[in-house]
C-alpha cells in the first residue's frame, strides 16, 4: 500500500474543505450495462437488451482527467464488466497509466479469464449470496456457486498471492444462513469477506422505480424477523471473534450490528444507522452509457461522450451540490447501504 505524497494529500484535503474537485482516488466505471445474473435483489439483467458500453475512447477520453486528479484506484464494477469484449483493453491503459484496477464480478467467468485477470487486474471482489443452493436461488443461475469456486480456486491455483474478497448482500432470502456463508467463503479460499444490508429504497441498479411492495418485502425483512436477524447477529460477533480479530470479517462488530439497525429503522423502532460518508467528494461513478454521478444513489450530473469528467465534477451545478448536501437529512444519504469515507491520508494503491 503506497502512502500518499504531501502534494496528493494537500489536494485531497483541499477538496474536502473546497467542494472544488482537485484529487479524485477512486473512479468507479461500469464497462458493460448487461449482467449475466439474474439476482432477486437487483434490477440489471431486465435490461439487458438495451444494450450499453464504455469503449476504449471513452477510457483514453478519460485519462487527461485522472491524471490530473490523481486518481489511484477503478473499480470495474456493472452490469457485469467482464461482459465487455475490450475489457482488458480497458484494463491496460488503466494500468499503464499507473492506475490500481479492482473488479467487483459475479465471478461465473472468472476461471476462463484466469490468466487475464491476474496480468490486468489488481484484486476481484466476487458476489457471495449463500451456500450452493441458497446462492444458486438468489443469483437465479443453475451452478453459479460451483463456476464461482472453481474460479477462485483456478486463479488461486496460479497465483497463490492474488487477492480475491467476497461481498455478501445480507436480506431476508438469506441472513439465516449467514454462518454458513461465512464457512462457504473461507473453504473457497476468499480472503476477506465483507456484509452490507441491501437497497430497497433507491433508483440505482436499474430501477425505473423505487420498489414498492410486494417486490420490497421480497428482500426487505419483515417486523416479526428482526428478532432472529438480531440473535444471529450477536452469535456471529461471539463465534466468529477471531474473524473479526484477524480482518477476515471486513467490518467491526458495530458495523454488522447496524444491519439490524439499518432493517429495524424502516419499522421506525430506531433511526437508520449515521454514516460517515464523503463519497461525492472522493469518488465517482461512471455508468455504461458514459453517464456521471456522483454516487451510485444521487442523480447523474454529466456525461463523458458531451464534456470531460473535470469539467463534470467542477461545474457551477456540481460543486453546488456537494456544498449543500446534508447526508444526515439527505434521504438517499440517510438510507444508504453502501457509504465510503477516505480521509485524506488514506492508503490506496
Amino acid at each position: 500500500m503506497a502512502i500518499p505524497s504531501l502534494y496528493h494529500t494537500y489536494q485531497r484535503y483541499k477538496t474536502l474543505k473546497t467542494h472544488r474537485i482537485t484529487a479524485l482516488p477512486i473512479v468507479i466505471l461500469m464497462p458493460h450495462s448487461a449482467c449475466n445474473c439474474r439476482c432477486v435483489m437487483c434490477d440489471i439483467w431486465k435490461d439487458n437488451k438495451n444494450l450499453k458500453q464504455l469503449t476504449e475512447e471513452d477510457i483514453s477520453g478519460l485519462l487527461t482527467s485522472l491524471k490530473e486528479f490523481g486518481t489511484k484506484q477503478v473499480i470495474m464494477s456493472g452490469g457485469e464488466a467482464l461482459l465487455n469484449q475490450n475489457f482488458f483493453r480497458l484494463c491496460e491503459i488503466l494500468k499503464n497509466a499507473g492506475i490500481k484496477v479492482s473488479l467487483l464480478t459475479t465471478g461465473l467467468s472468472i476461471k476462463a479469464h484466469a490468466e487475464q485477470l491476474i496480468k490486468w487486474v489488481n484484486d476481484i471482489i466476487v458476489s457471495l449470496d449463500g451456500d450452493q443452493p441458497l446462492h444458486d436461488s438468489i443469483r437465479n443461475i443453475p451452478g453459479a456457486f460451483l463456476k464461482l469456486k472453481d474460479g477462485v480456486q483456478y486463479i488461486q491455483s496460479l497465483s497463490p498471492n492474488f487477492r480475491i474478497t467476497a461481498r455478501t448482500v445480507i436480506h431476508r432470502l438469506n441472513f439465516w444462513n449467514w454462518a454458513s456463508i461465512i464457512h462457504q467463503a473461507k473453504l473457497m479460499g476468499i480472503d476477506q469477506i465483507s456484509f452490507l444490508p441491501a437497497d430497497v429504497s433507491s433508483h440505482a441498479f436499474n430501477r425505473q422505480m423505487a420498489w414498492e411492495e410486494p417486490k420490497k418485502n421480497e428482500i426487505l425483512l419483515s417486523e416479526r424477523e428482526l428478532p432472529e436477524l438480531k440473535a444471529i447477529i450477536n452469535r456471529i460477533i461471539i463465534e466468529n471473534q477471531e474473524d473479526f480479530d484477524n480482518g477476515f470479517i471486513a467490518e467491526s462488530p458495530l458495523k454488522i450490528q447496524n444491519i439490524y439497525y439499518y432493517y429495524a429503522a424502516f419499522y421506525g423502532m430506531n433511526p437508520f444507522p449515521y454514516k460517515k460518508c464523503n463519497a461525492p467528494w472522493v469518488s465517482t461513478v461512471i455508468e455504461a452509457d458514459g453517464s456521471v454521478r456522483p454516487c451510485f444513489f444521487h442523480e447523474v450530473t454529466g456525461n463523458i461522450r458531451d464534456s470531460s469528467l473535470a469539467n463534470i465534477l467542477n461545474s457551477e451545478e456540481a460543486i453546488n451540490f456537494r456544498k449543500t448536501l446534508d447526508m444526515s437529512t439527505n434521504d438517499t444519504c440517510v438510507k444508504c447501504v453502501c457509504s465510503l469515507n477516505l480521509s485524506p491520508w488514506a492508503k490506496l494503491a
